[in-house]
């Protein structure tokens, strides 16, 4: 990166950034325009904040001071502005020491504005710049009764050295991120987005802006719902026509309100909105919630319509939750804010909910309320211009009044983000999810989707133990379970009831997800009693064979089926085993009142025993609680990289294949892709490339026998009706012979001459850049059988060494691998370390679009390259690498 025009700064580095308060700030780079600001910010500091910062009064900027301050070079002198609206709140900035590797560092913040974080958001973003400036090393002047500011650097997570002289502590630390400045990041990122959520679902004061008396309007909807619910705090309507709305008064604007809000719910016209937003600033809302219509859903003009109303809103410290939205509720009794469009407040419960779509929201709703599925808090999130799915998870990994995550997913804005987030809160609390569009995106969502292919959703919600259902059918018989019963100790099941038939068709179900049936289904008769049937309940949860139970129940004529009901509950609760139980039951879905352990709310809370129509979908919904238990119970694995690896020297080969090829994807050559694998310990058996018999001849004698000799048209060679390779060829004539041959089938002078890998199967690990994930890697037996099945499985990078071995044994054809009838085991830990050179790799290089090495073969001796194929090109974005930062309004959401 070169010198700058003082104006000319990387676009790259401009940014939202939300601060540990929850507010929003805009971050980017000094441009001279900007002196007036300057002056004005400097002007705001006090006597204290200025000695801090300069060493003495400094009560002015002299002229030649103010023009060094906002005239850089956005290369050597670097200066990073924090902006409120149109006032300067921060400004970080470095200096590059006598050309050197190091730079002096330093940033002050306006005094209103210390305490939210902005020093250690200036520090993360002044570190990236300058690493991208050729910079490795900060320093730092800080007098030592600066406290706070002492207390920025000490808490980044760098290696810091620090001497002190007369009261003045000097400070170095070098800038690359350590794991330790990373973990800082992610804690700080993650609890600013979580603090951001707490203040859109925990508001004390709560304007309808668009209030109506008109109960056809949403403005009316809205308000009564409010209102209805009971809100703990206070409600504003505003309506300029009006000097009341339902029996509450009105305001003619949001700046008319006497106190302060902090929701402002928009119910206008989608072109009056950005009217309404000037008044929101004005009065420093500090979240938007808009459930109108009519913005990117209906077309590019209404998507620029909502970018400019996003950024504007950041920009003056504000979350925006829509536009098109059903709205937000937390059921706490301290709250009961219903901000949405649905009649009623659900039933107070530990489950938290995201979806994207407004209507389908109420119907979500009413489910949940039908099913006797309690929520602790509710957001749906329309077009997610700006809170997304990812902020909730933030939130809920916190919220001790939430157990269980449910997610209904029409398109994902940053999957990588999702895979590193769902994954740490999956170890608590699960989440399962519904990502519609499986096989594709709809029209009205191609601007706000980032189309993602099957396969890397399956892979990243395995990797990250999220629970994957494909209807909201099954998200609420899943979470049922979740809600209301422990997860089991392991996948052993029992079967009690009094029809066999459906005992049969239950465990027909259990053997087909991999569940181990600890005997036949047991089976009471048609004539038993309650007593007789709670008996055989309790005898298989008794056994310490069983780790979950399924009861399945036909009423009898005799007797009511309330009563056999009652009588499981009681010795369900009576025991208290810690197991799973659940039922069909009087063919009711959801939680009968015989079954419910009610709370003092008087909703069923845990021990309840969920009900299924079908003995079919009772263990569905079952297996899929018992496979998250078995990923939970699983060592969470390391981020591993392999000893041996030269990640510079792999740049610089990049770099070097890369110059002048003007942004187009290049193939490498075999020499290349040789030396780009050897940087990361990954040897291709060695190989020549002969032109004529005798070359062949003589590569295969300065190789070794045997040799393979193979074609270069890699499409022949996976023609086995040609078969465009010879194996094991021992001698200088059989050399000669099969290059002849060769010849003669391809039509080409050229043939591969290649060392004979010791025999093993034949395997393929390969790696693909994914538009949202940026890689993943593949693993699968080679073949047109395993190509044809798709017997492929894929892990998203980074990978832990855990990920490693579970990419390894999940295709369906992996037990051919491990001794199947008896053959040796294959070196499956040579095939790991294979995996995870890989990972790291592409990791280090993300021009790396594309990687096959097929075939590596796989044999009791080790895993053999033998040949490999690489595309190099401009890397993607990576959205969520890099200092923290909001997702770009302009980004796909």
């Amino acid at each position: 990166m070169t010198k700058r025009d003082p104006y000319d700064f990387p676009r790259e580095w401009e940014a939202d950034v939300l601060l540990s308060d929850g507010g929003t700030v805009h971050l980017r780079p000094v441009i001279p325009s900007d002196a007036d600001g300057l002056v004005a910010f400097h002007g705001r500091l006090s006597e204290r904040t200025r000695y801090f910062r300069y060493f003495g009064a400094y009560p002015r900027i002299p002229q030649r001071d103010l023009e060094r301050f906002s005239v850089v070079d956005h290369h050597d002198r670097v200066a990073f502005v924090a902006l409120l609206g149109d006032d300067i709140v921060a400004v970080g900035r470095y200096e590059r020491l006598e050309h050197g590797p190091s730079a002096e560092v330093a940033f002050v913040v306006d005094d209103a504005h210390q305490g939210r974080g902005l020093g250690s958001i200036l520090l993360e973003h002044l570190a990236a710049a300058a690493s991208e400036s050729g910079l490795r090393r900060f320093v730092a002047e800080v007098l030592a009764e600066n406290a706070a500011m002492v207390r920025v650097f000490r808490d980044a997570g760098y290696q810091v050295s620090r001497e002190i002289e007369e009261g003045v502590l000097h400070l170095e630390f070098d800038i690359d991120p350590t794991e330790e400045s990373l973990a800082v990041a992610r804690s700080r990122e993650q609890a600013a987005e979580a603090r951001s959520v707490h203040n859109l679902l925990h508001p004390k004061s709560v304007a309808v802006i668009g209030a109506s008396t008109d109960p056809t309007k949403i403005g009316y909807v809205a308000l009564t719902n409010l209102l209805s619910a009971d809100f703990a705090g206070t409600v504003y309507p505003v309506n300029p026509e009006h000097k009341s709305v339902r029996g509450v008064r009105a305001y003619p604007s949001v700046v008319d309100i006497p106190d302060a809000v902090d929701l402002a719910l928009v119910a206008v016209p989608a072109e009056a909105v950005e009217s309404v937003l000037d008044g929101a600033l004005a009065k420093g809302v500090k979240t938007l919630l808009i459930v109108s219509g009519g913005f990117a859903e209906a077309g590019p003009h209404g998507l620029h319509a909502e970018l400019r109303l996003v950024g504007e809103a950041r920009a003056h410290g504000m979350r925006v939750v829509g536009p098109n939205a059903l709205g937000v509720l937390n059921t706490d009794a301290s709250v009961r804010l219903n901000a949405t469009l649905a009649p009623r407040l659900p039933a107070r419960g530990r489950t938290g909910f995201f979806c994207q779509s407004g209507a389908l929201g109420t119907a979500i709703l009413a489910d949940a309320e039908a099913r006797g599925l309690g929520l602790s808090t509710f957001v749906s999130a329309g077009n997610r211009a700006d809170v997304s799915g990812n902020d909730l998870l933030q939130y809920w990994e916190t919220d001790p009044a939430t157990d269980l995550v449910l997610l209904y997913l029409e398109s994902f804005g940053n999957p990588r983000k999702f895979a590193r987030l769902a994954r740490r809160l999956a170890r608590t609390k699960p989440v399962v999810a519904v990502k519609s569009g499986r096989h594709a995106v709809r029209p009205q969502l191609a601007a706000t989707s980032a189309e993602v292919d099957e396969s890397s959703v399956q892979a990243l919600f395995e990797q990250a133990g999220v629970v994957r259902v494909d209807t909201l059918a099954q998200l609420f018989d899943t979470a049922l379970v979740f809600a209301h019963q422990p997860l089991p100790a392991g996948p052993r099941i029992a079967i009690v009831g009094n029809s066999s038939a459906i005992g049969l068709l239950a465990a027909d179900t259990a053997r087909a997800h991999g569940l181990r049936l600890t005997s036949d289904p047991v089976d009471v008769g048609p004539q038993a009693g309650p007593e007789e049937f709670a008996a055989a309940v309790r005898e298989a949860l008794n056994s310490p064979e069983t780790d979950a139970l399924v009861v399945v129940f036909v009423p009898p004529l005799a007797i009511p089926g309330t009563a056999y009901a009652r009588a499981l509950r009681e010795a369900v609760v009576e025991m208290d085993k810690n197991k799973p139980i659940v039922s069909t039951f009087l063919a009711v879905e959801g939680v009968p009142d015989e079954l419910a352990v009610l709370s003092e709310d008087g909703v069923p809370t845990r021990g309840s025993v969920p009900s299924y129509p079908s003995p079919e979908r009772a263990v569905n919904a079952l297996a899929r609680v018992v496979r998250y238990a078995a990923w939970r119970q699983r060592p969470q694995g390391n981020l591993v990289r392999p000893a041996g690896l030269h990640a510079e020297q792999a740049q610089v080969i990049v770099g070097e294949l890369l110059a002048g090829e003007d942004g187009k994807t290049t193939l490498l050559s075999d020499d290349d892709v040789v030396r780009l694998l050897g940087c990361y310990g990954i040897d291709v058996v060695p190989f020549e490339v002969a032109t004529s018999a005798d070359e062949a001849v003589k590569a295969a004698e300065d190789l070794g026998f045997p040799v393979t000799l193979k074609a270069v048209d890699e499409r022949l060679r996976g023609r086995p009706d040609l078969a465009g390779v010879r194996l094991d060829l021992s001698s200088s004539d059989g050399v000669r012979r099969a290059y002849l041959d060769l010849r003669e089938i391809s039509g080409d002078d050229e043939v591969y001459v290649q060392r004979m890998a010791p025999k093993g199967l034949s395997c393929v690990i390969g790696l693909q850049d994914d538009p949202s994930f940026g890689s993943l890697v593949s693993f699968g037996l080679s073949g047109l059988v395993s190509t044809l099945l798709g017997d492929r499985a894929y892990r998203a990078v980074p990978l832990t060494d855990v990920d490693a071995a579970t990419l390894l044994r999940e295709p369906r054809t992996s037990p051919l691998l491990t001794g199947y009838r008896g053959d040796e085991p294959a070196d499956l830990a040579a095939l790991q370390d294979i995996v995870l050179r890989v990972a790291a790799l592409a990791e280090d290089n993300p021009e790396v679009r594309s990687m096959t090495l097929d075939p590596i073969l796989a044999s009791p001796d080790g895993a053999f390259v033998a040949n490999a194929r690489i595309v190099l090109g401009p890397p993607p974005s990576r959205p969520d690498t890099g200092p923290r930062r909001l997702r770009p309004i302009n980004a796909p959401i």
